[in-house]
């Protein structure tokens, strides 16, 4: 039976044994031929070039809903899971089906290929993973079923059928306008390229290992960007409460207590006001939609879906003097600490942004604006930002789930005050604490995309032919995990390899 051999033990989470420098180069075949398919263009001499249609057939995955999903059952995979959960691969399932309901969906099988029959773009139309699932499995409707009928290393063909060349082949099969649809009649003439089975193994092998590597890397660099983003709190709670004296990056010389339990003790000459006595508070509104006239004007109109930058300058929507006129969305002026009162999110954090130019706002937001020589905006801004826990605890109704700000709370809570010379310096400080974690930030982020590429470029590379593999398969660990904490000394070292080769 094709793919009926034992599934092999993998663990994407164990660590692997450190692999040698040469494991991870691969050199071209000694002779190619051509494949007769431009896309692909030559291949190694004793491969074959086939379709999927010529040694497999293809169903057409059906089942019930989301209702029938319980916590423990069969296991059962979705369309939708192809593109949000599995990768190449599936070796566990988001859902499982109560074993009453499963008659009602489509069993698969140990090596079955799984194809996405919708989605959103052609670039993404087709997605697909090869089931790994060791046990009784089965599908929900718009799954394209791909069960091969020759012997295949089901592992190889999970990683051929989702590389590059055979996404950018779906692609071209997708048909549709709002949403894309792909069909098993297009499917049968995907082209991939097949080695004989013992190079299938090996290609599969040092391809799982290969991934594992480049993952753990991209974990790591994805861990080092919340520590940035934990680090710059604690720096701007550290700052705004007087912890440090940002001109001197040293306490300050005395303290005395605050009278507020969460800020503890302040600067001896830090005062502590109510937030009424430092701001003026303004709602706003959404004027009508059956108006269009309303919604084509040049004032900004900020909602909560805006808040996801520091600074706001333009919004998508845009509404006229006579929507303002005509609703509660008043115009706040420039330098306003904008705050999101009412969402689903504020259980977790409360969106806070600063409006650089007028702007009007929806009933969910509230602006405060500083009033003169009391609170500079971009120290108050720092100060939500840099204590949203505590805020979180102070502005809303204890005991009841998040969902807004009370404005009484909101308005007689407590806050430190610099005099405006140090709130001055303070926000110089965040200005440029921002600016150097964000540079980190993106620096990690790029060496991440870097990753991603590498191993998408070398994924492609590996199952068309172009690198031979054997010889580093062969020398990689087993597939029994090691509890030895190494990996590879450095994953950028994989990229480095890539970009040598696509110069």
């Amino acid at each position: 039976m094709p793919n009926s051999k034992e599934p092999r033990q993998r663990s994407h989470k164990a660590t692997m044994q450190q692999a040698p420098v040469k494991a991870w180069t691969g050199q071209p075949y000694p002779a190619y031929k051509d494949s007769g398919v431009e896309w692909l263009g030559k291949v190694p001499e004793h491969w074959e070039v086939r379709c999927l249609g010529t040694f497999g057939r293809f169903l057409k995955g059906s089942g019930g809903t989301k209702a029938d999903e319980t916590k423990e059952g069969v296991s059962c995979v979705r369309y939708g899971d192809l593109y949000t959960r599995h990768q190449f691969h599936i070796t566990e399932s988001k859902a499982c089906i109560a074993p009453h309901r499963v008659a009602a969906y489509t069993p698969i099988s140990y090596g079955d290929v799984l194809f996405a029959g919708s989605g959103e773009t052609l670039k993404e139309i087709g997605k697909s993973a090869v089931n790994l699932i060791g046990g009784p499995a089965v599908c929900g409707g718009d799954v394209i079923i791909f069960r091969p009928t020759l012997e295949l290393d089901a592992e190889f063909i999970g990683w051929s059928a989702d590389c590059r060349q055979a996404a950018s082949q779906k692609a071209q099969m997708g048909k549709g306008i709002t949403v894309m649809h792909i069909y098993s009649n297009d499917l049968k003439y995907l082209t991939v390229a097949l080695p004989p089975l013992p190079e299938q193994h090996a290609i599969a092998h040092f391809l799982d290992h290969a991934n594992q590597c480049i993952q753990r890397h991209i974990h790591a660099r994805e861990k080092l960007i919340k520590l940035l983003e934990e680090q710059k709190q604690v720096i701007i709670h550290q700052a705004v409460t007087g912890q440090i004296d940002v001109r001197t990056g040293q306490p300050y010389p005395a303290y005395k207590e605050s009278g507020v339990e969460w800020l503890g003790k302040v600067p001896e000459h830090w005062k502590t006001r109510r937030l009424k006595y430092t701001v003026s508070f303004t709602g706003g509104g959404t004027p009508s939609k059956a108006n269009t006239s309303f919604w084509s004007g040049h004032i900004p109109w900020v909602s909560p879906k805006d808040m996801n930058r520091a600074r706001l300058d333009d919004m998508t929507d845009h509404i006229s003097e006579e929507a303002v006129e005509a609703s509660a969305a008043n115009i706040v002026a420039p330098g306003a600490v904008l705050l999101v009162v009412r969402s689903g999110i504020l259980s977790r954090t409360i969106p806070v942004a600063i409006n650089t130019v007028p702007m009007a706002l929806n009933q969910d937001m509230k602006a405060l604006r500083p009033r003169n020589g009391i609170v500079e905006s971009e120290y108050l801004y720092g100060l939500i930002v840099g204590n949203q826990v505590f805020f979180l605890r102070e502005w809303t109704k204890q005991g009841a789930t998040v969902e807004s700000i009370e404005h009484h709370l909101l308005a007689n809570s407590l806050i430190p005050i610099p005099p405006l010379p140090e709130q001055h310096a303070i926000a110089r400080f965040l200005t440029y604490t921002d600016h150097r974690i964000s540079q980190h930030r993106a620096a990690v982020k790029r060496q991440i995309n870097l990753l991603h590429e590498y191993r998408t470029r070398l994924i492609a590379d590996v199952v068309t032919g172009k690198l031979d593999v054997r010889e580093a398969a062969a020398e990689l660990p087993g597939h029994e995990p090691s509890t030895t904490d190494n990996t590879c000394q450095d994953g950028m070292a994989l990229a480095a390899q890539v970009q040598s080769r696509h110069p």
